[in-house]
């Protein structure tokens, strides 16, 4: 007898707080927008948020818990709202009140059974990850969000901490920016012996304008199969986002 799978379409976005970065140049020209408020950031989230109309879990990484930098408001909670999802999650990575209230979270359409944040290992505090389990009728999928540091050592050792997180007995997702390629992601002991699986041909997402880094990442448990994995052409953010459906085995 075949056994039933449900098709889930998964995202993952670096927004970049919502500003619109076209070149190199604008890290420098446009850095005030990190810290004060930009007349153009709520038009762009709303650009975000009609993209994410059509997934089922969306894992966001730079967002903003609600700041001056963002109007005071909580992107999450407004990308949410306008995007029609009913559950979002979120953790505050760096509090830099009042101008800046770093965050990662998700957007759901499946009603999340338990969500657990984690702080991941750095010699600079701040990164964050979190484990989002959905209930029967997405297969009981747990789903791992993370944005990873910059440095190779710390990212080694977040690694070999998310791994530790994968559970054995259900079907898992690590999804986020990692801030690495693939070639790190595949020979990496931690994800080998977790059983995470990393694409041949992850596509380039950084930058946005011209693409060639492969940074952000959606990774599988073997018992998931991967129907599609690409990057969109969008041009919201400094990233490009990273667009997955996926099948996963339903408890018989």
């Amino acid at each position: 007898m075949t056994r039933r799978r449900a098709q889930l379409k998964l995202l993952s976005f670096n927004i970049q707080v919502g500003l619109h970065t076209r070149h190199y140049g604008h890290y420098v020209t446009r850095a005030w927008q990190h810290v004060m408020p930009s007349p153009t950031m709520h038009h762009n989230l709303d650009r975000i948020a009609d993209l994410m109309r059509d997934y089922d879990f969306v894992a966001i990484q730079e967002a903003d818990a609600g700041s001056l930098r963002s109007h005071y408001v909580n992107q999450m909670e407004y990308l949410a709202e306008r995007a029609g999802f009913n559950h979002f999650g979120l953790c505050v990575t760096r509090d830099l009140q009042p101008l800046a209230a770093h965050c990662l979270g998700y957007l759901s359409r499946l009603s999340p059974a338990r969500t657990v944040e984690h702080v991941l290992p750095s010699r600079i505090p701040g990164r964050r990850a979190m484990t989002i389990e959905l209930d029967d009728a997405a297969g009981r999928l747990t789903l791992l969000v993370a944005h990873l540091s910059l440095s190779a050592p710390a990212q080694k050792r977040q690694l070999h901490f998310l791994s530790d997180l994968v559970p054995h007995s259900r079907p898992s997702v690590l999804i986020g920016d990692l801030n690495c390629g693939p070639e790190k992601l595949r020979t990496h002991p931690g994800l080998l012996r977790s059983g995470l699986w990393v694409s041949a041909g992850t596509p380039a997402t950084f930058p946005s304008w011209r693409p060639r880094r492969s940074l952000d990442h959606i990774l599988v448990t073997p018992d998931i199969e991967v129907q599609s994995l690409v990057a969109l052409p969008h041009t919201f953010s400094d990233h490009r986002p990273l667009a997955a459906e996926i099948s996963v085995p339903l408890a018989a």
